[in-house]
């Protein structure tokens, strides 16, 4: 299985806000006061188009879907939570844990996706689990080594432990599980999404180790990465909160890797840790921070990556 891919899909908001339901286990969302929506989300199409803009010209195929007036779905721009694609020509739908955001998932897009050439054998479904209450919230809660069959999952409410292995036995991945935790008014309060603190590419991992406050999780988690010879670049907490954990390695259509994140996180790693970064793919970084402030996510949150295989001609 590869773990980069050339295919992104993007969903280009057009109501980007706050969304006060996710806000409640998002500790990175912040209010902007005194901004007019319509500026909000003006500004966050613009980090959009930015973002968008830096993929095409370094030759990744970029897939944009706009969202649509109707039904209000203020966190969109996000797609990876709701759906992913592999290489098996599955797709996946999640369970969602806010209301709203269950209506961000469209038919239309897996229309458009044949359209375009995408073969799609099968749909796995998990989404009815929101009628239990039971969340996994896509590649957000799960960081996949898809090279080296791992699933990375820290617990959170949205993200279900049982659901989580039910996940890996239908995709034939062990599950590597672990508590995450960040400090909240000087409480430790669960990470809402794994991609916040850890991201895994083909030869590296960047990791927050001090989120993990059982020591011998964190000792498993590390040495699942090294036993995969990882090079790891250890983050803090600090830079956990500028989104230094929520970067993905992807490749264009020559084959050359590329790291794609946030100005923001890009600013928090040190030069030390770029440099090892840089070792993997050349960094493509672009200012998010009306969709990070809002939306408590980052460049991550903001890629579907698109494995499918193409329909063989007759």
């Amino acid at each position: 299985m590869q773990q980069t891919t050339s295919t992104l899909l993007m969903i280009r908001p057009v109501a980007f806000r706050r969304n006060e339901q996710t806000a409640v286990n998002n500790y990175y969302q912040k209010a902007s006061e005194g901004i007019l929506p319509a500026t909000i989300n003006a500004k966050a199409q613009e980090e959009f188009d930015g973002l968008v803009a830096q993929l095409h010209k370094a030759g990744m195929e970029v897939i944009i879907v706009n969202d649509t007036e109707s039904p209000s779905t203020p966190d969109s721009i996000f797609p990876n939570n709701w759906i992913s694609f592999h290489q098996t020509a599955d797709v996946t739908l999640y369970p969602m844990f806010a209301e709203n955001r269950r209506l961000e998932r469209r038919d239309d897009i897996l229309d458009l996706l044949e359209e375009k050439g995408f073969y799609i054998e099968q749909l796995v479904d998990y989404s009815a689990a929101e009628e239990d209450g039971v969340f996994l919230e896509g590649t957000g809660s799960l960081v996949l080594d898809r090279e080296n069959g791992k699933a990375y999952c820290g617990i959170s409410p949205r993200s279900d432990e049982e659901l989580m292995i039910e996940f890996c036995e239908d995709f034939e991945m062990d599950p590597v599980i672990f508590d995450a935790f960040q400090t909240v008014n000087g409480e430790r309060k669960p990470i809402y999404h794994t991609n916040v603190m850890m991201s895994v590419g083909e030869k590296f991992a960047v990791i927050c180790p001090e989120c993990i406050d059982d020591s011998k999780e964190r000792k498993m988690v590390l040495d699942c990465l090294k036993s995969d010879g990882k090079e790891i670049v250890v983050i803090t907490e600090e830079q956990v909160r500028n989104f230094a954990g929520n970067i993905l390695q992807v490749k264009n259509s020559d084959e050359e890797r590329f790291i794609v994140m946030s100005e923001s996180a890009r600013q928090s790693f040190t030069p030390a840790q770029l440099k090892v970064l840089e070792k993997h793919g050349e960094i493509i970084s672009a200012k998010l921070d009306t969709i990070e402030t809002n939306g408590g996510g980052s460049a991550r949150c903001m890629i579907a990556e698109v494995f499918l295989p193409k329909q063989t001609e007759e």
